[in-house]
């Protein structure tokens, strides 16, 4: 019936999404308009109504009295004011939890309950009731969930470990994926995120002795973030993405950021982010290995593989037609993680030793200087010079042997190169300078210190990182950034979209009398869509792929939760051969 379709007109009209509006952004808010930005302005740039803007900036007041002991924990209404030692304890487990979450720990009930229990046993005797008792029920745990904003975070009731099974059959998916998409080895890259206590010393060093014994926040607990990464070649190894959590150090005084030899970019916490993760694929990494195919003569056709950390945005395959996104299996990272496979650790190595080298250098007879002059001197500008040294000593057959568990086929023995240097002998040569600058270290003091980047925090360094945070948050403006749902593409829009357009298209058809013109229009048109065709196919086959999974799964489980029963008709958990692999299903 001709007409109005109140369906799609419906359809046609934008929506707004309700929002939850934390605190955190509210205070947002009030400091850009505090800051002269118009009421108009902000409500665009955050796609939130005129009014919803007006009347947050109503409630100032409130608002920013409420932030005044409230600014870890998020919620989105102004609720009673919290402290003692529970709130404090929480504070501190919501770092701690953070942080696991970061580095790609996986988080159980047991594991929680215990350190938020260690944690308020170390609080409590700051306050009134050195006696009270604190069970850390199942009960208590949802409710911190609730205000710590925890809400999809995965917590199972065991400890997990490592999927061995998941990991063995992962490398041949990849390789079956890499054949089906013709990629070399100079187009494949991994990255991997890493922490860095740049100012740390070894244990048993005489200045982290005397800097134990001294009060407040420790120099060798400053820590930054890197992201590291190469292609399989070993030819390509990309700009550091470096994360610390001032914006602007003293030591940067002078000079341009811009200029640095690694991506400099801030936060409170010095961690990377979705956001930061997201700004670097679009607008460092793209245009970086598009570069690199440019000028090595190489299609511009790239997969990125990454481990499945929180920070990582599972929409990335929707951004640039030419590069394909792969994440590892869940629990799978400390198994097939390429860059965690020897990189890591020799550029640590490698940076561990430089620094001792310039600290041998500096103390030298003539200059007078003492190795405590040096490490005091020693700052954040300094580090990021040494960082980028020792990531340029990270040789192309360490960046190639490391895919020997997810890519065996493109690891090359490197005949004709001279040998590479192995991680004993740079351990051999930092003991050997430490040995100059009168220091007590072994190579397993040097194992330590290179695997203390990414160790737990104890509850001490949780409260010497919440003391510095305090101390930061009275001193400059709180950097907190806004959490938005992505955009990204799902098959059933894209099949409304083509839908919508093909319709279209036929409505031109019938007015057109010139069938030349329409054919001209309609191959322009489907070849300006091709990218979002293709990319749709993809999407519906990887659908299909996820639901068939599920469903094996689904029947793995059921044959080996119920006890065989003698039977003389065959049904699908008869016979294992009936449930196809998954690796069958990337075919």
């Amino acid at each position: 019936m001709p007409g109005k379709q109140p369906s799609d007109s419906k359809s046609a009209r934008p929506v707004r999404k309700r929002k939850k509006i934390d605190l955190e952004q509210k205070m947002k808010i009030v400091k850009k308009y505090e800051g002269g930005q118009s009421l108009s302005s902000i409500a665009r740039e955050l796609d939130l109504a005129t009014s919803t803007v007006k009347s947050i900036l109503n409630d100032s007041a409130r608002i920013k009295e409420h932030m005044k002991g409230s600014a870890l924990l998020k919620s989105t209404v102004i609720t009673k004011q919290r402290s003692g030692a529970i709130y404090e304890m929480e504070k501190l487990l919501t770092m701690w939890m953070e942080d696991q979450i970061q580095k790609r720990v996986p988080l159980s009930l047991m594991i929680i309950q215990a350190k938020a229990k260690s944690i308020f046993e170390d609080v409590k005797g700051k306050y009134s009731d050195p006696n009270a008792k604190f069970v850390a029920s199942h009960g208590w745990f949802n409710r911190f969930k609730q205000r710590a904003n925890f809400h999809n975070v995965k917590v199972s009731s065991e400890i997990a470990s490592a999927d061995t099974k998941a990991a063995e059959k992962y490398p041949e998916v990849l390789r079956k994926l890499i054949e089906e998409y013709g990629y070399t080895a100079q187009q494949i890259f991994n990255v991997d995120e890493t922490g860095l206590f740049w100012k740390k010393m070894p244990d048993r060093a005489n200045i982290s002795k005397e800097e134990k014994m001294m009060p407040g926040f420790k120099a060798s607990k400053d820590r930054l973030t890197l992201l590291l990464g190469g292609n399989a070649a070993g030819d390509c190894k990309l700009k550091p993405l470096l994360v610390y959590h001032s914006e602007n150090p003293c030591a940067f005084k002078g000079i341009s950021k811009a200029t640095l030899p690694v991506h400099f970019r801030s936060n409170q916490k010095a961690w990377i982010t979705m956001a930061l993760f997201k700004d670097w694929f679009i607008n460092l990494f793209i245009p970086e290995v598009q570069k690199f195919c440019r000028e090595n003569n190489i299609p511009f056709k790239i997969m990125l593989i990454v481990d499945n950390a929180p920070g990582h945005p599972a929409n990335l395959d929707d951004f640039h037609p030419n590069v394909k996104v792969v994440f590892l299996p869940p629990n799978t990272t400390s198994l097939l993680q390429p860059m965690d496979k020897g990189v890591i650790a020799n550029f640590k190595a490698y940076y561990l030793r430089r620094t001792f080298a310039q600290a041998v250098e500096a103390t030298g007879r003539e200059t007078g200087k003492t190795l405590r002059d040096f490490w005091k001197s020693y700052n954040i500008y300094q580090a990021i010079i040494n960082i980028a040294k020792a990531w340029a000593e990270v040789t192309q057959v360490c960046l190639n042997a490391v895919w020997k568990k997810a890519c065996p086929q493109f690891v090359r023995s490197f005949k004709g190169f001279e040998k590479d240097e192995t991680y004993e002998e740079v351990a051999d040569e930092i003991v050997k300078l430490a040995e100059q600058l009168e220091l007590e270290v072994d190579v397993g003091d040097v194992d330590e210190l290179i695997e203390s980047h990414g160790a737990e925090l104890s509850n001490e360094d949780l409260m010497e990182l919440e003391a510095a945070k305090v101390k930061e948050q009275t001193e400059a403006e709180d950097e907190v950034e806004e959490v938005e749902e992505p955009r990204h593409f799902n098959t059933k829009e894209m099949a409304l979209a083509f839908r919508e357009i093909d319709s279209a298209m036929a409505r031109f058809e019938k007015m057109d009398p010139n069938s030349s013109r329409f054919l001209k229009v309609n191959r322009g048109i489907d070849e300006t869509l091709a990218c979002y065709r293709q990319m749709y196919e993809e999407k519906k086959k990887a659908t299909i792929q996820s639901s068939l999974y599920k469903f094996v799964r689904k029947v793995e489980r059921s044959a080996t939760s119920t006890s065989p029963q003698p039977s003389t008709s065959k049904t699908p958990s008869d016979d294992s051969d009936d449930i196809m692999p998954f690796s069958s299903f990337t075919n």
